[in-house]
């Protein structure tokens, strides 16, 4: 501890040697720096204060019918937009800046200088922006502020016009796009449907059904068709034996057959009868024919006796020959079957061919079918789409319309000019009382640094010790100084003189202060 004490004093005495070429320094340096803080022009800021109000009433009654976009984050993004290259450019042409410009490069050189004076502040959460620019010329520096509140207030309200008459613009030419789809859709539709309208029309009722009841139909058409057969080849058959039977009576000339046995006759006419009902309805192997025949045939064989009987008992003829020929009703009466039976035949042969044209005609269709409603459905489905985005861009440019209506009645954002620009009647800068204590700082430090740097270039030995330890040679002795009373006043002359400038450097940084202050409050 005692050697760094004694080190420090040696350092001290050292400079203290060098006094006078640091006072001089430090006079130096401030005469200097206070002529030119004194130089220096004076800054005056000009300020302006906008608030933009967002919550406007008819904000939330036109919710759901006009496009309305984030106010906020349009004006945010227009207030850091605000001091782009081209909108400077434009703010030295509104504020007569560009008077004294000669080039572009002064040109270039005086943008970049606004961009970088001018500030742009915004209070978060309260809308609020801040405009200040500062200039040496007070006249100017308010032109500039005035230049920017007008920007920021027109700006974004002329390109949100802008923007509402492109999009509704943009909006009418794709519902005219839209529109003639849509009336191609139409004719299309429209050709289908008549192309179609017969099998629209027969696929009225379930296809599946339909085909179903044409098929029971076609089914039911050709067993009635079947049976008429049978029954005209039954009564064919039977007419065929009757007349054969009557051409072997008249071969034979029986005449028993003249005879007439009512009570057999009836019954023989009423099985005949029913025998035609059945052939009609089965064929000639079915039970019931047969044992109507056998009956038929018992009762014949037992007139023929009877007529034996008849016979006997009675006189034969005169002449003893062949009985004259009688007509058979029951033949008469199968040819008038056999006639309906054909007309019936022919009649059902004929629907049976209907039924089956029918039948094949709706087959065809129904292959068909799957093509036609894939097509339909194509059709219908472009049609769908683009009904669905034309009535979408309807409500559009209807929510355009209004938005733009309400662009031009009322602005969703209010500007509101708080402080309109103003310029301080004082300069806000340089701070010369701040930029004097610096000088006055930086003079004593410049002055206790050269009397530093002399005492190391040009050191001085205060005693043996620090004699010896820098040359490293043994030091035998030292002669004493014996001042005397001459030696002692010179030497506090000399002190009083450095003390007095030391003083005068300190009056002088504080008249000058005095003086700036008297100056400022005058």
């Amino acid at each position: 501890m005692d050697d760094l004490i004694r080190e420090l004093f040696t350092y001290i005495r050292g400079m203290w040697k060098h006094r006078w070429a640091g006072l001089a320094t430090a006079w130096g340096v401030g005469l200097v720096g206070t002529g030119v803080i004194m130089s220096m022009p004076n800054q005056y800021e000009a300020t302006a204060r906008i608030f933009v109000d967002t919550q406007s009433v008819l904000k939330p009654l036109m919710a759901g019918l006009a496009i309305q976009p984030d106010v906020n984050q349009q004006v945010s993004m227009l207030a850091r937009t605000l001091l782009t290259r081209p909108n400077v450019e434009k703010v030295i042409r509104m504020s007569d800046l560009d008077l004294g410009v000669k080039g572009q490069k002064d040109k270039d050189q005086l943008v970049d200088t606004l961009m970088a004076s001018i500030k742009l502040i915004a209070t978060r959460g309260d809308n609020l922006y801040n405009i200040a620019y500062r200039d040496t010329n007070p006249d100017k520096a308010k032109k500039v502020v005035q230049a920017l509140v007008t920007m920021f207030v027109e700006s974004g309200l002329g390109d949100k016009r802008k923007d509402t008459a492109s999009a509704r613009k943009f909006i009418e030419e794709q519902i005219r796009s839209y529109e003639q789809k849509l009336v191609e859709g139409e004719n299309r539709l429209k050709e289908f449907k008549l192309k179609n309208l017969a099998i629209d029309e027969e696929f009225g009722k379930d296809s599946l059904t339909r085909l179903a009841e044409m098929g029971t139909q076609v089914r039911e058409a050709r067993l009635q068709l079947n049976e008429a057969e049978h029954s005209r080849d039954a009564l064919k058959r039977q007419l065929e034996s009757g007349e054969e039977e009557l051409m072997v009576a008249q071969k034979s000339a029986d005449p028993i057959t003249d005879f007439s046995v009512p009570e057999i006759d009836s019954r023989l006419d009423a099985l005949r009868r029913n025998l035609d009902e059945l052939l009609r309805k089965y064929t000639e192997n079915h039970p019931d024919v047969i044992g109507t025949k056998r009956i038929i045939v018992q009762l014949e064989q037992e007139k023929r006796r009877e007529v034996e009987k008849r016979k006997a008992a009675a006189p034969k003829s005169a002449a003893g020959g062949v009985a004259a020929p009688m007509a058979n009703p029951v033949t008469q009466q199968l040819k008038v079957s056999l006639a309906e039976a054909e007309a019936n035949v022919a009649s059902l042969r004929s629907r049976v061919g209907e039924y089956e044209g029918r039948l094949a005609k709706l087959r065809k269709r129904l292959e068909m079918q799957p093509q036609i409603e894939a097509e339909f459905e194509q059709l219908n489905r472009d049609y769908g789409i683009n009904k669905r985005n034309y009535d979408q861009l309807l409500s559009r440019r209807e929510s355009a319309s209004l938005s733009s209506e309400l662009d031009t009645t009322a602005t969703l954002a209010d500007f509101r000019l708080i402080e309109p620009p103003r310029v301080a009647p004082k300069p806000v800068a340089p701070n010369r009382p701040l930029l004097l204590s610096g000088l006055f700082a930086a003079a004593l430090a410049a002055g206790l640094g050269l009397t530093f740097i002399m005492s190391q270039i040009r050191p001085a030995f205060f005693d043996l010790r620090a004699l010896r330890e820098v040359s490293g040679l043994p030091v035998l002795g030292a002669v004493s100084l014996l001042p005397n009373e001459a030696w002692v006043k010179q030497t506090r002359r000399r002190a009083l003189a450095f003390l007095s400038g030391l003083a005068g450097l300190i009056a002088a940084y504080g008249g000058t202060l005095a003086f700036l202050w008297l100056t400022a409050r005058g």
